[in-house]
């Protein structure tokens, strides 16, 4: 594992305010001067390798995200507890008190690492599952002369209103349990945020994912409490429950139409935006995926005129679980699809 570092943004405005210190948690692997390979996290992802779900099961030796050929860049988001978070961040900007933030956000001082701190001139890639996806589709619109191609897996380019009301009933759990108190708790509010794991569980998990893990895969569970508390509770529970929050307003407006780079005639308009999009593109939504549909990324790549855009369709039954290397045979389609189009002109 690469050790997680630390660049400090000095005063940097947000969306909903302006840190007198923002901090951007990232980590790199191979040569600085290899192509430049962007990754994003995910919600629940972290770079030390303590949350549910990080980017690891891509990069390495004789996987697509070789360091060998390389130069990884894994960012944290803010609000990851990594990067500046509600948890991590001094008086007065702390807990609640937290400035709302954006992808755009994420990816002006992510842009600021790599040109200032790291060098880099060029994007060869930029890449993410579900919020990372989202992250690296804002890339594409922001930087449209900065990088080269982008990967959005299990994701799209605008957060649904199906999605942002899923996520909502996360919200609505977790600032309604008994410890939350307003985001003022003194002590861990485990019980906000295991009503948040638990309903994220239930949408992410198909009937098979269950399957799967409960009667496939070798480790039996004496019953559905012990196999929730197995898959789940270990990587969520430590999570600050502000952090959470933050991170969920930052999906819930997930939406690269409303940039700071779109005419502001055209402001909200999401086909006219993926139209200017000049980045090759590959789009792999998960079949069963109920938080991010393939009519959202059929849609989405046939909007994108202007470059080559594929659509990979990833055959799996585990829905948003398709992604973050739990199936090996999922693993093996993202795998091949994404040597194929590294390998590409």
């Amino acid at each position: 594992m690469s050790a997680v570092k630390f660049h400090h943004h000095g005063r940097f405005a947000l969306a909903g305010g302006t840190l007198p210190d923002a901090i951007t948690a990232y980590q790199t692997f191979g040569d600085p001067k290899n192509p430049c390979i962007v990754f994003g996290t995910c919600y629940g992802g972290r770079l030390d390798g303590t949350g549910p779900l990080g980017n690891m099961w891509l990069i390495g030796e004789n996987l697509p995200l070789d360091p060998r050929k390389y130069f990884i860049v894994n960012f944290a988001s803010f609000s990851n507890g990594e990067s500046s978070s509600p948890s991590n961040t001094p008086p007065p900007y702390n807990g609640p008190y937290f400035p709302k933030v954006t992808y755009e956000d994420n990816v002006h001082a992510q842009y600021a690492v790599l040109t200032k701190e790291l060098g880099v001139s060029k994007v060869f890639c930029a890449m993410g599952v579900s919020m990372g996806g989202q992250l690296a589709y804002h890339w594409a619109a922001l930087y449209p002369d900065f990088v080269d191609r982008f990967v959005s897996i299990c994701s799209a380019a605008r957060t649904s209103m199906h999605c942002s009301t899923v996520i909502e009933s996360v919200k609505f759990a977790m600032t309604s349990a008994k410890d939350f108190n307003d985001g003022n708790y003194t002590s861990h509010a485990r019980l906000a945020v295991g009503a948040a794991q638990r309903i994220l569980q239930s949408w992410a998990y198909t009937h098979q994912f269950f399957r799967e893990r409960l009667y496939l895969r070798g480790r039996m569970y004496t019953d559905l409490k012990d196999f929730l508390r197995a898959e789940g509770d270990g990587g969520w529970l430590n999570w600050d429950a502000n952090d959470m929050l933050t991170l969920i307003d930052t999906w819930q407006s997930g939406d690269i139409s409303k940039t700071s780079r779109v005419n502001v005639l055209e402001q909200g308009e999401l086909e006219s935006t993926l139209a200017g999009i000049k980045a090759k593109a590959l789009v792999m939504p998960s079949k069963e995926d109920m938080l991010f549909p393939i009519t959202d990324s059929e849609l989405e790549v046939q909007a994108m005129k202007n470059t080559k855009a594929k659509l990979a369709v990833i055959p799996s039954q585990l829905g948003h679980g398709a992604a973050g290397g739990f199936s090996p045979p999922d693993t093996e389609f993202i795998v091949t699809q994404l040597n194929e189009f590294f390998a590409s002109t």
